[in-house]
């Protein structure tokens, strides 16, 4: 599979195929696209996950408003990320993301 096919690849599913990436392929260029992917992804997952939780534990009448705004919000950011990452992925270009470029740098070992 060509490099590019397969930095393209790790974001397609989000996290998940970062990790099945970075298990099975040992080109640099391919594990950092994983392992940003698992980085990216995931932070959004587990934000999402902790904002229904509060949602979910709070009695405020109108949170639901709230909850529906950064909700949309956070899908509005998931989306654009993840066009954005597998597009110039597949193009062989790198972006790389304040912060996340460096633990993702160092899961993948470079």
């Amino acid at each position: 599979m060509q490099e590019n096919v397969a930095s393209f690849l790790c974001y397609v599913m989000g996290w998940l195929t970062g990790i099945i990436f970075i298990l099975i392929d040992k080109r640099p260029a391919v594990r950092f696209h994983a392992a940003q992917s698992i980085v990216v992804f995931g932070a959004l997952h587990i934000v999402r996950i902790v904002l229904t939780a509060f949602w979910f534990s709070s009695h405020f009448v109108g949170t639901w408003m709230v909850h529906g705004a950064i909700s949309s919000v956070l899908s509005i950011i998931t989306l654009v990320a993840w066009i954005g990452l597998m597009v110039t992925a597949y193009q062989g270009k790198t972006i790389e993301i304040p912060i996340v470029s460096g633990i993702a740098r160092s899961i993948a070992g470079q």
